[in-house]
């Protein structure tokens, strides 16, 4: 197999690709195998019709045709391994030539067109020093997860008064467009200020008291009328506040493992000096994707352009021009920062142990509510696993940058953030057990197969 590379622009390639007839032949016996299973000629077993009768009857193009279908895929993905082309998106491709006649013949030609990664260079990151926030934590810090430790532990009792902001609300809604109803629930609670539910629902629920009704008009949040606007009636039937326990050593035993608020205090302290720190490391980690993201470099349009129309699409929304503006800036900056980690991973040499790849399934199974072993399942049978690990490396890549970059705070004091980023040593170590796993199921399988053939 032969192939030549075009450069159109700096995110677009041409690839040509000549295939000798021999390389072609094991697709071809293959597609008369396949379509002799398929058809049915008298005079012969299913399964058993000789090629020359295939052709005579479905003819030799269509063979060829099957032939090509199956193996071009094999062909390009070879082609790419040979050009070392990084394609994105999906490419497009035309077949020039096919072999024809009997003879045996002709070689299968194709044109691919392809969006592909730019090269660009990285900045340097040796001498590169970030400044991150202090870790500090206020009486108030403490307070404010004291106050959400209660409200866990918090009853609902019903006022007589018009609502305000933190309150439940028990609601009829019903919503209008014209004189169709379109939505409709009744008895549901609501917590005012959460904004959770329709634009425009908090405002009217303020001040409003048991009983008592109230129309307003607010945009469809989701349903086959999503983003209409329609006239929304909501009924408050019952208004309740939260009242929050006491905190003292009493709540302290209930809710928790200490027997003294000063002790739940201490602890909770200790919680949000935790956080603070975790903070500094997404602080050091977002600063070194600003960084990055100091590189210009040319984007490939059409990928950009795919996103947007499949999101926009998904939602409903193709013909609406300032979502798609806002949909065309999130998809440039997220496909930007994908490829700066990408080629930061490359230069870094990252590699994601298999432990690493099952932690992050793991992970984000539970986001989906997922069983874990459903999830991956699921993910091998779409060929996502690839995707998977590469959002891994990205992350990672990101980790072993800050391992050799000065990470220090408001106050000039280097910060140690090697708890988050972990460490090149703890990376090894990875690596060790990853090749002693493998070595070790290498040699069960050697075992399995000398007790398999003693007996």
């Amino acid at each position: 197999m032969k192939s030549t590379v075009e450069t159109l622009d700096p995110t677009k390639a041409k690839l040509t690709v000549e295939v000798e007839y021999d390389e072609l032949q094991p697709a071809i016996e293959h597609a008369y195998t396949h379509i002799a299973q398929d058809i049915t000629i008298p005079g012969f077993r299913k399964g058993k019709v000789p090629p020359r009768i295939i052709d005579q009857r479905i003819g030799r193009a269509a063979v060829l045709e099957h032939a090509v279908n199956e193996a071009l895929p094999g062909f390009y993905r070879d082609a790419l391994a040979q050009s070392e082309l990084r394609p994105l998106g999906q490419p497009s491709v035309e077949v020039t030539k096919v072999p024809l006649g009997d003879d045996e013949q002709g070689n299968l030609e194709f044109v691919v067109e392809l969006e592909v990664r730019p090269d660009f260079d990285l900045p340097e990151l040796d001498g590169l020093s970030l400044q991150v926030p202090n870790v500090t934590v206020s009486d108030e810090d403490v307070e404010e997860r004291l106050t959400s430790l209660r409200e866990r532990f918090g009853t609902l009792v019903g006022v007589d008064r018009p609502a305000a902001d933190g309150d439940f609300v028990v609601i009829d809604l019903t919503a209008k467009i014209g004189d169709e109803t379109v939505d409709s629930v009744s008895g549901i609670s609501y917590e005012i200020g959460t904004g959770n539910m329709l634009e425009g629902l908090d405002e009217a629920l303020t001040g409003l008291s048991a009983d008592e009704t109230t129309t307003f008009t607010a945009p469809l949040a989701g349903g086959d009328h999503a983003g209409e606007e329609a006239t929304v009636t909501v009924t408050a039937t019952a208004v309740k506040e939260r009242q929050l326990p006491e905190a003292d050593d009493d709540f302290a035993q209930m809710a928790s493992e200490f027997d003294t608020i000063d002790e739940l205090k201490d602890d909770l302290r200790e919680q949000a000096k935790n956080a603070a720190a975790s903070n500094q490391a997404v602080a050091a980690r977002d600063l070194l994707v600003a960084e990055l993201n100091k590189v210009e470099f040319p984007l490939p349009a059409g990928v950009i352009e795919a996103e947007v129309n499949r999101h926009l699409e998904g939602e409903g929304r193709l013909e609406d021009d300032e979502h798609r503006a806002e949909v065309t800036q999130e998809t440039t900056t997220a496909l930007k920062n994908q490829l700066l980690l990408d080629t930061l991973a490359e230069k870094l040499e990252v590699k994601v142990a298999q432990q690493e790849l099952l932690d992050y399934l793991i992970s984000a199974s539970r986001q989906y509510g997922m069983d874990p072993q459903q999830f991956i399942s699921t993910l091998d049978q779409q060929g996502q696993i690839p995707a998977m690990v590469g959002e891994v490396a990205r992350s990672k890549s990101l980790a072993v940058a800050l391992r050799s970059i000065e990470v220090k705070d408001e106050d000039g004091n280097v910060v140690d953030l090697s708890e988050f980023i972990g460490s090149d040593e703890d990376d090894a170590a990875a690596e060790e057990i990853a090749k002693a796993a493998q070595q070790a199921a290498e040699g069960d399988s050697e075992e399995q197969a000398t007790e398999d053939a003693s007996h």
